[in-house]
């Protein structure tokens, strides 16, 4: 009975001592678990402000708090699971590295069932969580977290030094897209194996964003995903990627002012307003080349041509003139690609002459595009074939010397008897020209064209009638030119060119026809682009004629073409040109009175 006792009083000390004892640790535990639901709340950012509804909660202060006791920082050990990072696998990876790291929840004691008990009990306030918030505040700790990444391994280059200036709230897509920028940073650095690793705190805080911005983030990459498959169908199915569309247009108002015309009889002295409208689709495939469509029409009677015209002579012929009577047509169409460095070759499927091989503007290149005269644009000899054809351009010793080739048809497509290729109406050119100095400063051209042309076909376009006349025979040309510009600073050019052709007229004999012109141009006069320009030249004229044609007779006199103009560019898009033109003995006849045409050219770029 005694042992019994004994034995029931030790059990009851026992029992009581180990009742003590639990309270005693559970108590511990509370505490603890107090501390470790304190330590919780501090690492949640309760902004600072609210809608004004709500109450404001201060937030804990991060940096207040020893984070050192929680997480190790040490550079992440190298291993193949470091070597394949991408945003999207970015929280696995960081969870996977966690494993290495101290246990943080080992660090905190873990509640027993009374102190679950205990908290269930208790009434604790909501803490405002960062996925509430409409924009992220600079006092939030996900935005200064975000900072001091973008801070220590440059994930955003949007600034010069690669940081986040300013005090400036995001929106929450705004920081998810620099949270993305982050995650790629990172991933590149640990890739790459460099020096500047990322911390295990600044991947368990990757970790921590990620959770935070799970949802914008998903829907910042789904936006990508979608932009990208309609970028794709848009590019699938737009008219080009590569065609831009640009033109031309001019308002002109022309009329002769005074003078007679080729047989002597006073001309008519009628203002006149016309237009002419070219549209140029521009196409490259690979960046270097171009295919070029242009769609033309105008209104403009030529004051000039052959037996035709209010002058009846092709002199003082004005450069835009063309009356196509409002209809559309494919005035050009030319490629263009290049072959190495220092070779262009040119495709014409139409054109308006050699200038569409890239063979004259280069020889002439203040008044070409500028001047308001046909004559004025350029060597007249250039304008024995139009059409389609080849051409070949090609540089020497770096630049200091170019060799032009080309051949032009008229009538490739037709395949009777005097078309084709080979068969009819064709001009062939070979051409050297020289920059003898650097910038191109003098540029010196050697031209010659062999031509053919049927009785009905023949002329230049420019010149007097009998410069132009086939005297109802084929004709074979040889013709010959020699051009240069010299620029004597940079705003001051003179120019100029002389041209001789032979005229084989088929079973009845030769004759030879002279041109030449000189010019000077004052480059950015008033203003950057303006050109002011003085021509003085001859026309083509017949100067011999063997006697078995037309009976010997050439043109008697020599008829000056002089013209002043003056460029005025307004803006990129829009110029104005006042122009005179004066013929001082019209088709190189001294019995016919001065011609003197002037011209009021306006050109709309677009």
């Amino acid at each position: 009975m005694k042992l019994f006792n004994h034995q029931t009083q030790l059990l009851s000390v026992l029992y009581l001592t180990g009742f003590f004892s639990s309270i005693i640790f559970s108590t511990e535990q509370v505490a603890k678990a107090d501390e470790a639901v304190s330590l919780e709340s501090s690492f949640v950012a309760t902004p600072s402000v609210v809608k004004p509804t709500a109450v404001a909660v201060v937030s804990p202060v991060i940096e207040s708090i020893d984070t050192s006791t929680v997480l190790e920082a040490a550079d992440v050990p190298l291993d193949d699971s470091l070597l394949h990072i991408a945003p999207s696998s970015s929280l696995e990876l960081v969870s996977s590295l966690q494993s290495s790291a101290p246990d943080v929840a080992a660090t905190v004691p873990q509640s027993t069932p009374l102190q679950s008990e205990w908290l269930a009990s208790q009434d604790l306030g909501q803490v405002t969580s960062v996925t509430q918030l409409s924009d992220v505040q600079p006092t939030d700790w996900a935005y200064q977290a975000l900072q001091s990444l973008v801070e220590r391994y440059g994930c955003i280059a949007g600034y010069p030094d690669g940081t986040y200036r300013g005090q400036s709230a995001m929106t929450r897509y705004e920081f998810a897209a620099g949270l993305n920028a982050c995650l790629d940073r990172i991933s590149e650095l640990i890739a790459a194996s460099t020096a500047d690793l990322a911390t295990r705190e600044d991947l368990v805080t990757l970790q921590r964003l990620q959770e935070e911005f799970a949802a914008e983030l998903a829907t910042l990459r789904g936006r990508v995903d979608d932009l990208e498959v309609r970028t794709a169908e848009l590019e699938a199915n737009q008219f080009s990627t590569t065609t831009r569309l640009n033109g031309e247009t001019i308002f002109a108002l022309s009329s002769i002012i005074t003078g007679d015309n080729a047989e002597g009889d006073s001309a008519p002295r009628i203002p006149t307003g016309g237009y002419r409208v070219r549209l140029n689709f521009d196409t490259s495939f690979f960046g270097e080349d171009l295919l070029t469509a242009r769609l033309q029409t105008g209104n403009v009677e030529p004051l000039g041509g052959t037996n035709s015209g209010v002058l009846l002579t092709n002199e003082g012929r004005i450069e835009y003139d063309g009356n196509s009577d409002g209809d559309l047509s494919l005035a050009l169409l030319r490629y263009v690609f290049p072959i190495g460095s220092d070779t262009e070759v040119y495709i014409a499927g139409t054109g308006n002459g050699f200038v569409d091989l890239g063979a004259s503007t280069q020889l002439n290149p203040y008044f070409d595009g500028r001047a308001v005269s046909l004559f004025a644009l350029r060597n007249p000899i250039y304008n024995y074939s139009f059409g389609a054809g080849l051409g070949l351009r090609q540089l020497f010793f770096d630049e200091a010397l170019e060799l032009n080739l080309g051949y032009l048809v008229p009538d490739t497509s037709d395949p009777v008897p005097g078309g084709g290729l080979f068969n009819g109406k064709y001009g062939a050119l070979a051409q050297l020209i020289a920059y003898p100095f650097d910038q191109r400063l003098l540029r010196l051209g050697l031209t010659y064209i062999n031509a053919y042309s049927p009785s009905d076909e023949f002329g230049l376009a420019t010149g007097s009638n009998l410069a132009n006349d086939s005297f109802d025979r084929p004709v074979i040309t040889n013709a010959y030119g020699l051009s240069g510009v010299f620029d004597i600073t940079p705003n001051v050019a003179i120019g100029g060119w002389v041209g001789y052709s032979n005229h084989r007229y088929i079973g009845r004999g030769d004759g030879n026809v002279w041109n030449w012109a000189a010019n000077l141009a004052f480059v950015d006069l008033g203003g950057e682009g303006n050109t002011l320009g003085f021509v003085v030249g001859m026309e083509p004229k017949l100067t011999d004629i063997d006697d078995s044609v037309n009976g010997g007779e050439t043109d008697e006199d020599t008829s000056l073409h002089l013209e002043a103009f003056y460029s005025y560019v307004i803006s990129d898009n829009l110029d104005i040109t006042p122009g005179v033109i004066w013929l001082t003995a019209p088709n190189h006849n001294n019995d016919n009175d001065d011609v003197v045409i002037g011209v009021l050219r306006t050109r709309f770029f677009f």
